[in-house]
């Protein structure tokens, strides 16, 4: 065996000691159990996302089913979590409610506009209640939030294509006539109760029992 250039031991070992502070391998060591729990948590939040979103959508099915408005809900909310602010608190006061012939992904786009407009109309901290309820042969699905309001001389008009009485640039003014029209095509209707400064409250009427036209 070759004799080893003298030091050459000591360099290595200096080597090692060297490379054991530059990756901190006692500190990989203990913070490897919490990495690998964090990426299992973020891989199951990005699972669950996507559910959402295919739940949302219904990707799979987009004909007249037998949907769970409760459900529908849920998924939403979901899908805009991150679109609300920190200071605004959503209570759910769900009911007992039968499952509701319709299409599913066409009442999700109602829940997301009504939502949308309940967050948009709170500026700083406020309260979003989402309530559902079986009256008769109806399901009611109520959203009403604590925010500026709707002033009475536009309430008549919140549900005419293009009417927005949001700053130019913030809206499109289609949400509210896209909701109505498709509550409107399955058979139910959208009341709305507003006072300025003080919030508004959108009810959503559907018929458990009609299919869409």
């Amino acid at each position: 065996m070759a004799n080893l250039p003298s030091g050459s031991i000591q360099e290595r070992q200096a080597n090692i000691v060297q490379l054991k502070e530059k990756f901190d391998l006692e500190y990989v060591r203990e913070e490897l159990p919490g990495l690998l729990k964090d990426t299992h948590d973020g891989v199951a939040r990005i699972k669950r996302i996507v559910q959402d979103l295919k739940d949302f959508s219904n990707v799979d099915q987009a004909e007249l089913q037998l949907a769970d408005l409760n459900h529908g809900l849920d998924s939403t909310l979901n899908v805009l979590s991150s679109s609300f602010g920190q200071d605004i608190e959503v209570i759910k006061e769900y009911g007992a409610i039968p499952l509701v012939e319709c299409v599913s992904q066409q009442i999700n786009q109602v829940f997301l506009n009504l939502l949308m407009n309940a967050a948009q109309a709170i500026d700083g901290a406020g309260t979003i209640r989402i309530g559902t309820a079986k009256e008769s042969g109806w399901v009611k699905v109520e959203i009403a939030d604590t925010g500026c309001g709707i002033d009475p001389k536009h309430q008549s008009r919140i549900f005419d294509p293009f009417f927005s009485n949001k700053p130019v640039g913030t809206g499109t003014g289609l949400g509210l006539s896209l909701a109505y029209s498709i509550v409107d095509h399955h058979g139910g209707r959208i009341e709305v109760e507003s006072e300025l400064s003080k919030g508004s409250i959108f009810r959503v009427w559907l018929p458990v029992d009609r299919a869409v036209n």
